[in-house]
């Protein structure tokens, strides 16, 4: 048994090894979610707990049920107190072992003296009486020592417990509905963090084809004025600065490159997979849509907070049970012997019996724990209630929020283009020696922080966008 345990777990853990270490390339958003939901490591756990949860359910459900004992005691002993009570508890007790062959024996020596008269009999017996009654009875005494081996089987089961049994059991499946509250809301925030994680790198491939675009333009610029000062239209001074800016771009790429390593690892770590290459997303987040009531119907925390409240209820009920009685039976059925099994039915016993427990006064402790009870119901009520407005705020500002982000970008999207316009209009100037080099590299400047601006933007706006999905407990359909 041992043996496949361990041959199990060799081969659970070689397979996750396969499986981490398969590389997944141009992955589409939607497969990644699929393997998120599947592979996740905290969701993993998450789903554990579930079970847990179940597993405390189901033990909860048995306390109804009752108890049934097998116990098989095995004792050898020479006490006089053990041996006696072994030998009545196996049926066999005997005159004897109460010490009845040495008061016999007085007896009979009593009536040997006596030679058959009767009179003479009791007189004697009147006399010695105090010395047969403190006779030291040998037998019970001393006894051989003995083995005593018990067989007994015991059932017990509550009978009535004023509802705390049922409340019990309720209290525990809510909590294991809250479990799979917890694992639900847990998912959402991994689809989150995979959809904006998936965004984010695209963003960021947008972001080094630009800059990859800016490093040819300046490469460009610099053979321009590499040939200009040739002509002797443009100094040294230009050429270290239009280097000077290309070795700040070329910085700036790398650094963007790592930052998209860095994301990959991410993902990687979401999916529990290496993730090598993506289908990028370029198109803005679609904004989800939704009723007020499916606000209050599908948020999770306001689900949680209403399960909260019914488990506050049971709690009640539980704490009113303890003002009523508890019934309980039991049966207990066995047989002893000094052998195993020996003659079972023949020395067999059974006990059956009924049992009542009530606390009519505990210093009135009860009284005061329901009191507590109640009051705990009604913080949970107001508590449903600041959840449900919470969360209706939230969406507001999200979706405010999101509003003010296009506004942003539909601006910077304008200012972009302009900025591309006016660089490629300053370059053009500069080699007709209108603008100097300093002019061309600010107007570049501006380029670069214009799409620096809209590209956090963008990022930001669905960030919000997800955020927003994932208060609807819209899940992957959005």
């Amino acid at each position: 048994m041992l043996y496949k345990v361990i041959t199990t777990i060799l081969v659970s853990v070689i397979c996750t090894q396969l499986v981490s270490a398969e590389e997944l390339t141009n992955l589409s958003l939607e497969r990644a979610l699929e393997i998120m939901r599947n592979n996740n490591l905290e969701l993993k756990i998450s789903k554990f707990n579930e079970q847990i949860k179940m597993q405390e359910e189901e033990i909860a459900k048995g306390y109804k049920y009752g108890k049934l004992n097998l116990k098989l005691q095995a004792l050898r002993s020479n006490d006089a107190g053990n041996v006696f009570g072994f030998k009545v508890k196996s049926r066999e007790a005997s005159f004897r072992d109460f010490g009845f062959s040495d008061f016999m024996g007085a007896i009979g020596q009593g009536a040997q003296q006596a030679q058959g008269d009767f009179g003479a009999f009791s007189q004697g017996l009147a006399q010695q009486g105090g010395d047969i009654l403190g006779t030291e009875p040998k037998d019970l005494n001393y006894p051989d020592a003995r083995n005593h081996i018990q067989t007994t089987l015991t059932y017990q089961v509550p009978l009535y417990t004023g509802g705390k049994l049922d409340q019990y059991s309720k209290i525990t499946k809510a909590l294991t509905y809250m479990s799979q509250l917890d694992t639900e809301k847990l998912l959402n925030e991994k689809i989150f963090q995979t959809k904006k994680t998936f965004y984010d790198i695209s963003l960021i491939e947008q972001y080094i084809d630009k800059l990859s675009s800016i490093v040819n333009n300046i490469d460009k610029l610099e053979n321009i004025v590499a040939n200009m000062r040739k002509e002797g239209y443009a100094k040294e001074i230009d050429q270290l600065e239009v280097q000077a800016r290309k070795a700040e771009a070329q910085s700036m790429l790398s650094q963007a490159r790592y930052n998209r390593e860095l994301a990959y690892q991410y993902l990687s770590f979401l999916l529990n997979k290496t993730v090598t290459s993506i289908q990028p997303l370029y198109k803005l987040a679609p904004i989800p849509e939704f009723t007020q009531e499916e606000i209050v119907q599908n948020n999770l925390d306001i689900q949680k907070a209403q399960l909260g409240l019914k488990v506050t209820d049971m709690a009640i009920k539980v704490e009113e049970s303890k003002f009523l009685p508890t019934i309980g039976a039991f049966g207990e059925y066995g047989s002893a012997d000094n052998s195993m099994f020996n003659r079972f039915f023949q020395k067999d016993f059974y006990t059956v019996g009924v049992q009542l427990e009530w606390t009519p006064f505990d210093g009135n402790i009860n009284k005061h724990s329901l009191e507590k009870a109640k009051i705990k119901n009604m913080q949970v009520q107001e508590q449903v209630e600041l959840a449900k407005a919470g969360i209706k705020l939230q969406i507001k500002k999200l979706l405010t929020s999101i509003k003010s982000k296009d506004a942003e970008i539909e601006s910077l999207e304008t200012q972009y283009q302009f900025a591309e316009k006016v660089y490629e209009n300053y370059e053009g100037r500069y080699q007709e020696g209108i603008a100097s080099i300093t002019d061309v590299l600010i107007k570049q400047s501006k380029e670069l922080e214009v799409l620096l601006k809209l590209l956090t933007a963008k990022n930001d706006r669905n960030a919000k966008v997800f955020e927003l999905t994932s208060v609807l407990n819209k899940g992957e359909n959005s």
